[in-house]
């Protein structure tokens, strides 16, 4: 863990990442007061690299969507700097599931940058054309995930992130992988999702496909697993797509 950590310092400050605030991800990263999970999660998720592959720069405005306990938000903030800002979004189903962890974070974080922004995702009020980046990490199957209390309009959510999205804004998608050719189905189930399904699904919401990344892939990931089981929580094999929106035409 700690090699690990003097990696993505070392990345950082040797000009890795020269589009994001390198000192402050540094110092973040670095802080002696992150809490252990933060840290055990730095080295599976590997952060700095995947917003580094979706190009976040400093003065950027970030819309974290399902942030939870805004893990990614608050490195985010970091990168961004001064001049740029995050929103923690969350809904009401997800500030439960995100309980005490999100107060925790913000009551700690020195970032003025980082803004909590709880709103269900057909009221975000934010400005047209006014974000350079949204992030879904590890919630975009939630589109198709249905129970007592959680329901999502795929074609009303797209058409907000599209609404607030600048041209050329980016839509950067983490998830679990399932198996291939069972499109939705494993989201039920699993909280999985097929890749090439969403390739194809986020592609029809006007969304267009630029880059893609093997850097959180495992090879050893069960896909007939729910990811929250023990055996795979926190080390399944995940999809990275870089999404662009080119003009607000469909």
């Amino acid at each position: 863990m700690i090699l690990r950590l003097s990696f993505l310092l070392s990345a950082l400050l040797l000009g890795g990442c020269t589009t994001m605030d390198q000192s402050a991800v540094a110092a973040l990263l670095g802080d002696a007061q992150r809490s252990a999970a933060d840290r055990t999660r730095d080295t599976s998720s590997k952060p700095v690299d995947v917003l580094r592959f979706f190009g976040l720069k400093k003065g950027d405005t970030v819309l974290d969507l399902f942030s939870g306990t805004a893990y990614y938000s608050e490195i985010a903030a970091a990168a961004v700097g001064s001049e740029g800002r995050v929103y923690a979004h969350n809904n009401a189903a997800y500030l439960e599931f995100a309980g005490e962890g999100l107060e925790q974070r913000l009551a700690a974080s020195r970032a003025d940058n980082l803004i909590r922004y709880d709103r269900e995702v057909d009221a975000l009020d934010l400005a047209d054309d006014s974000v350079d980046m949204v992030l879904m990490i590890l919630t975009y199957h939630d589109i198709y995930y249905v129970t007592d209390g959680w329901r999502l309009d795929g074609e009303q959510l797209f058409s907000e992130l599209k609404r607030v999205l600048k041209p050329g804004g980016v839509l950067g998608i983490v998830d679990h992988h399932g198996v291939t050719g069972r499109g939705m189905q494993d989201a039920q189930t699993l909280h999985r999702i097929d890749a090439e399904f969403a390739k194809a699904d986020i592609a029809s919401h006007g969304f267009d496909l630029r880059r893609t990344s093997d850097m959180l892939e495992n090879p050893e990931d069960d896909l007939e697993v729910l990811v929250f089981d023990p055996a795979v929580r926190g080390k399944t094999s995940r999809f990275v797509y870089r999404f662009v929106l080119d003009s607000k035409s469909e």
